[in-house]
Order: structure tokens, then C-alpha cells, then sequence
């Protein structure tokens, strides 16, 4: 892919879209320009699938395990991405570097795209890739982190395993958007869903954990195993604190001693008050406090990152 890249279009109109820069059609273009055609199974169907990596003073955060999920996701859709990983790690880079963004969201897209004569038959269709960087935004905003995330157990159920694997990242998010608007009508900030057994799942677009004497825990079924989820993993070993994976109830985040969510979109997030009960202390526990500042840290660490290379802008 050539270093010459520039953007189809000059224009954006801040009152609908954010700035930043897509790829589409296979040019960089504006994100008022970044268009998906009304036929394609993506937008028809939900039939797609994305990841989502972030870019933290100029440099991505374990950008490659964000794509080694993104491809394997493809492949367990029978989706074939028209680029290399490395292409698609060139593709996000130049997105950012168009935006001139030092701190962003990079979304990358395959969608079954369409059929050139309207087929139902998915196998006829021409797949698409289509990725996108915007400003950073975070599930949990400054006042927030500070007092802790305040969460609802929503009455909807999960979708659960056996209907669709939910390792595989999806846009099939009504059960999570109807979980959030329970949520705001309860003054709280995120929803918590269960699965059929009762036991927690997973939010809008994030990770649980709950600690308990020092001990943390984090649903094993039912859910997107997030990469920020992994990292958390990996900094509890680093720190010499005992994590496992298993059955979640609420019970046991009701008598947790902390808790806290995690996302690409926000790093790990202090949970501090579920349906009106207040967690552990009612406020960011030490434990959490900790994971936290070393997951920031990590963000300078050449092994966990790779820097943007601004200069094909």
C-alpha cells in the first residue's frame, strides 16, 4: 500500500459527524463520506463483524491482539477480509494519521456486503472492509471515574451461547441497548445482563469483575472476552493477584468488596453501586485504583504498543 495517501473529500459538517477519518471503498475519505450501501447484509442483517483498538498518545494499544480476534471473528463468519493483517494494520495506522489524532477510537469493519444480484445466498456476496478513526471516548467520563460507574441487573437475558457464539464481536446490540435505556430511566449509568441460568454476563460494551477478599473474579460463559478482560489477566500476574474465570452471580457482586468493568472505550472502570446498593466502600477500590494506574503505564510499553507513523499524513 502506497505511503501517498490523501483524502477524498475536504468537507465535514461538525453538527453530524465527529471528526476523524474512515476508509472506504478503498480511499480515505471524510466521515460524512463513509457511506455503506443500504443492500449490504451488514446494515440489513447485522451480519458483520468488528474489533475496536485504541490509540493512546500517538501510539496503538495491543494493536495485534485486537486484529488476531478481528481475523479469527471473520473467519468463524465465513468472512474474507480483501487484506492482510498487516494491510489492515497499515489501513487503521493512515486513518489516524489522516485525523491527526494522537489519542483515539479505531474501528475496523467486514461486512457480507452484497450481491451483485441480490442473492440470499451469503456465499454469493461481495465482502467489505471498511475501519474509521475518531476522537478517544471512554463508557465512563471524568466525574465518573472519580465516584465509580452506577449499574442496574437489567431484566433482559443475554443472548445466550447456543443461539450465537459471543466471542465473535457483533452490531446484534438490542438486548444491550435495551438493558441501557433501563438504565437512564433508572438514573444509573450502565446496564449488567444475565443469562438464562441468572448468573452475570456482561454490559453495553464491556467486561466484569468482582473482587472478594483480596480475590478476583470474571464471568467465564456468555460473553465477548475483551481484550482489555485479557490484559487485566496478565497485569494480576504481573502483581501477584489471584484472578479466575467462572459462574458470576449477583449475589456475589452485591458482596463484593469492589468491582470494576473493562473496555477498549475506557481502559478498567470503578463500579461502585448496583440497583441502588452500594459496593464494598461506595467508592473505587484499592485493588481496582492499582490495576488501573499499571494498566496506564503499560501504555508506554513497547511491548504492549506501536507507535503511529504520522508522517504518510
Amino acid at each position: 500500500m502506497s505511503a501517498n495517501i490523501k483524502l477524498a473529500s475536504s468537507y465535514i459538517d461538525p453538527h453530524k459527524y465527529p471528526p476523524g477519518v474512515a476508509f472506504s471503498d478503498g480511499q480515505y475519505v471524510k466521515m460524512k463520506d463513509a457511506k455503506v450501501s443500504i443492500l449490504d447484509w451488514g446494515f440489513l442483517r447485522s451480519d458483520a463483524t468488528y474489533d475496536v483498538v485504541h490509540v493512546w498518545d500517538g501510539r496503538f494499544f495491543r494493536l495485534d491482539l485486537h486484529l488476531e480476534r478481528f481475523f479469527l471473528n471473520a473467519q468463524r463468519l465465513r468472512l474474507t477480509i480483501p487484506y492482510s493483517q498487516k494491510e489492515v494494520a497499515k489501513i487503521l495506522n493512515n486513518c489516524v494519521a489522516l485525523s491527526g489524532l494522537k489519542r483515539s477510537y479505531v474501528q475496523v469493519i467486514c461486512t457480507r456486503g452484497t450481491s451483485p444480484k441480490f442473492s440470499r445466498d451469503p456465499r454469493e456476496a461481495e465482502n467489505r472492509l471498511m475501519a474509521f478513526a475518531i476522537a478517544f471516548g471512554s463508557i465512563a467520563g471524568p466525574e465518573q471515574m472519580q465516584r465509580g460507574l452506577h449499574a442496574i441487573v437489567s431484566e433482559r437475558v443475554r443472548i445466550p451461547p447456543n443461539s450465537f457464539d459471543p466471542r465473535i464481536k457483533n452490531y446484534q446490540w438490542l438486548d444491550l441497548v435495551c438493558g441501557l435505556f433501563e438504565a437512564f430511566d433508572s438514573d444509573s449509568d450502565v446496564p449488567l445482563l444475565r443469562d438464562s441460568e441468572g448468573n452475570l454476563t456482561e454490559g453495553s460494551g464491556f467486561n466484569l469483575f468482582v473482587v472478594k477478599d483480596r480475590k478476583l473474579a470474571t464471568p467465564d460463559r456468555g460473553i465477548l472476552e475483551g481484550i482489555t478482560r485479557q490484559t487485566v489477566f496478565e497485569l494480576c500476574t504481573l502483581e501477584g493477584l489471584d484472578v479466575e474465570k467462572r459462574a458470576v452471580s449477583v449475589q456475589d457482586l452485591m458482596g463484593a468488596d469492589e468491582a470494576f468493568v473493562t473496555s477498549t472505550a475506557g481502559g478498567i472502570m470503578p463500579l461502585c453501586k448496583v440497583d441502588a446498593q452500594i459496593i464494598g466502600s461506595g467508592k473505587p477500590g484499592t485493588i481496582t485504583t492499582k490495576l488501573t494506574e499499571v494498566y496506564w503505564e503499560r501504555h508506554s510499553y513497547s511491548e504492549w504498543t506501536q507507535p503511529v507513523d504520522y508522517s504518510v499524513a
